[in-house]
């Protein structure tokens, strides 16, 4: 019996230190390193947001998802065509779908509300009962208590459809407008364990960062066309975005869909990230310049799911 109860003691000491010297090691790594690449290798996760909003975006995210132009891909959940995403997400479980946590509802003409029932989220409610169109209205009403509510109701809902979710982000960077949102963001990813967008930049807010980075792990990185581009520059705009790659794990956040009359009735007056924009991007991701540009710059694609292994 003392024999045992030593080897039992052993057995414990022996999976302690074991513990404490991988937790160490990954301390002590860079992102590239924990997933397995050397130091300085160039990560890049290509990832076409707003499955969900439209069948125009839908149709042209499954095609790149399909050609392995994009590597990942997040839903918005409130959305009218989020059955379609599911449905695919349940013909294609190797897709690499994430959640993208929607708290506002940015169109003109075509809005949407919560899911979690209204009277439970006010403050997330503009006095026509949709979601507020822009962040700072949704900060300025909404509790961090009515945020996670309403996060939590998103996530559980693409669980019931079926989706198995490879990360949570955030559409137009709500929760990452109050470290209160944010924190409740963590909270829920950490507990429906899949990993969060969160990435390493100079401006972020310093509660953010060290949550963040204590949580989780933040992304060296990430990229985006704004809304000072023009047509012309599109190509070129990509193109640099590759040339100036650094070492670590970059997320180049893209939007993609078809320029025909449902995406252009839904952006009606918002060129910004409307329906000519996405076809522009969908076309530049799927082009055999923009492939080549990925070899010449020695760029290796990755997708949340290969992140999502390091929890």
């Amino acid at each position: 019996m003392r024999s045992s109860k030593i080897a039992g003691c052993v057995c414990f000491l022996l999976v302690l230190f074991f513990s404490a010297h991988w937790s160490l090691r990954a301390q002590t790594q860079n992102l590239a390193e924990r997933l397995g690449y050397p130091a300085d290798a160039k990560l890049l996760i290509i990832h076409a947001d707003d499955l969900g909003l439209a069948h125009s975006v839908d149709q042209a995210s499954f095609a790149a998802l399909d050609q392995k132009a994009v590597t990942s891909a997040s839903i918005m959940v409130p959305c009218p065509w989020f059955s379609e995403v599911a449905s695919y997400a349940q013909a294609h479980p190797e897709a690499d779908l994430g959640l993208h946590l929607t708290l506002t509802s940015e169109w003109k003409t075509y809005r949407w509300g919560p899911l979690a029932s209204k009277d439970q989220v006010r403050g997330l409610l503009d006095p026509m009962g949709y979601l507020w169109p822009d962040v700072p209205p949704v900060v300025k009403n909404a509790s961090p208590e009515e945020v996670e509510r309403e996060i939590r109701a998103q996530v559980d809902e693409a669980i019931r459809a079926g989706v198995k979710p490879t990360h949570l982000d955030s559409h137009m960077g709500t929760l990452f407008a109050n470290p209160a949102f944010f924190a409740a963001y963590v909270k829920v990813a950490h507990e429906y364990g899949v990993p969060f967008f969160a990435p390493r930049v100079p401006n972020a807010p310093k509660e953010i960062l060290a949550l963040g980075e204590k949580t989780g792990f933040l992304l060296d990185g990430f990229a985006m066309a704004g809304d000072q581009l023009k047509p012309e520059g599109w190509q070129a705009f990509y193109a640099s975005v590759l040339r100036s790659l650094q070492p670590g794990v970059t997320e180049l956040i893209v939007h993609l869909g078809h320029d025909d009359a449902e995406l252009q009735a839904i952006a009606v007056d918002h060129p910004a990230y409307g329906s000519a924009w996405r076809q522009r991007d969908f076309d530049v991701m799927t082009s055999p310049a923009f492939k080549k540009a990925l070899e010449e710059n020695h760029v290796v694609l990755i997708g949340w799911s290969d992140l999502k292994k390091l929890l």
